[in-house]
């Protein structure tokens, strides 16, 4: 989401034929038109994607680089670093670079003229925005400059169609009547529905997803099973303190309780230098991939409760037989 996340719109018109953010298709600026004269637009304006060859990198190397062309005057963007360069995209062959963008294409200097696909282009600047999983390298164009590099694409064919609605209009109605001005080749997304799409596509469609999701998955079953067999040990230990807790009078309950407990403390005090080690991971990860991966409270608080959750299942299996002995067989 970090592209969207810095574009400004309320609504976003793809095509039908949407995939995910860096392959959306095309269709046709009049249905952006269309929906431009609508009464509750205030504006709707055109991104162009593209895929080039940067022939001036390091050692000779021709890395992949993705492009993105729009309108400058109509302010898409809500990055500080680009709206303040907005006149130097409107000279020709000029371009914005993100400082994100790999070392593997060379200084990304202001004024450096470097060669892409077939044309010479000059750095007019950079911008603080980030590639994520658009690319090893980002540029912005003008439309013109988008039209001159990539001479076989219609400008009439859209990628993308950020649109702002007027103060006070509701986006989720508003989505619903301009899909009745647009044919079925296009689809409308709220803000909302277009972060279920892209969080949907990458955790079930991608290795990314797949990966991520069944490393989770193994994870807490094999915790479970570590915590299990730990717990298992001490109680074996045990049994004698806890054929006495019984024989006396404590309940089957009260015993369950202290079993979780001691699952609850082991996993506690485990949490503490995975934690670390986690924050230690996330350092690695932004300095090789300088992907903007952070540490949230909520995750952290979302994988301690999946923690305790662990500890607790671990603590009920492991007391299982010990609730159902007498404590005549405990001695």
């Amino acid at each position: 989401m970090l592209l969207y996340d810095n574009m400004q719109f309320d609504l976003l018109m793809v095509s039908n034929q949407y995939e995910y953010q860096v392959q959306p298709s095309q269709f046709a600026r009049s249905q952006l038109e269309r929906v431009r004269t609508a009464p509750q637009v205030a504006e709707a304006t055109a991104l162009y994607f593209g895929a080039a060859k940067w022939r001036s990198g390091k050692d000779g190397k021709w890395p992949d680089l993705f492009v993105i062309g729009f309108e400058p005057h109509d302010r898409v963007f809500k990055v500080a670093s680009i709206n303040n360069q907005l006149g130097v995209l409107e000279k020709a062959n000029t371009l914005l670079v993100d400082s994100g963008t790999r070392p593997m294409f060379g200084p990304l200097s202001t004024g450096r003229v470097v060669e892409i696909n077939d044309q010479t282009e000059t750095i007019g600047g950079r911008y603080d925005l980030g590639t994520g999983f658009m690319g090893l390298g980002v540029i912005l164009l003008s439309n013109r400059n988008f039209a001159r590099l990539f001479p076989h694409r219609s400008l009439d064919q859209v990628n993308l169609g950020p649109i702002q609605l007027k103060k006070g209009v509701e986006p989720e109605q508003a989505a619903a009547e301009l899909r009745q001005l647009v044919s079925s080749d296009v689809q409308i997304f709220t803000r909302h529905a277009l972060e279920a799409h892209e969080v949907s596509y990458w955790t079930t469609r991608t290795s990314v997803g797949l990966v991520f999701g069944s490393g989770l998955l193994i994870s807490f079953v094999v915790g479970i099973m570590i915590v299990y067999q730990t717990l298992t040990t001490q109680v074996s230990r045990q049994l004698p303190q806890f054929a006495t807790l019984k024989a006396i009078g404590y309940a089957n309950s009260f015993l369950s309780t202290t079993v979780v407990t001691m699952s609850m403390l082991i996993v506690v005090f485990g949490f503490i230098p995975a934690t670390v080690g986690a924050l230690g991971l996330y350092e690695v990860i932004r300095n090789e991939t300088l992907l903007p991966a952070e540490m949230t409270l909520p995750r952290l608080g979302a994988v301690l409760a999946a923690t305790l959750i662990m500890a607790s299942l671990s603590g009920l299996l492991s007391v299982s037989g010990l609730r159902r002995a007498d404590p005549v067989d405990l001695f």
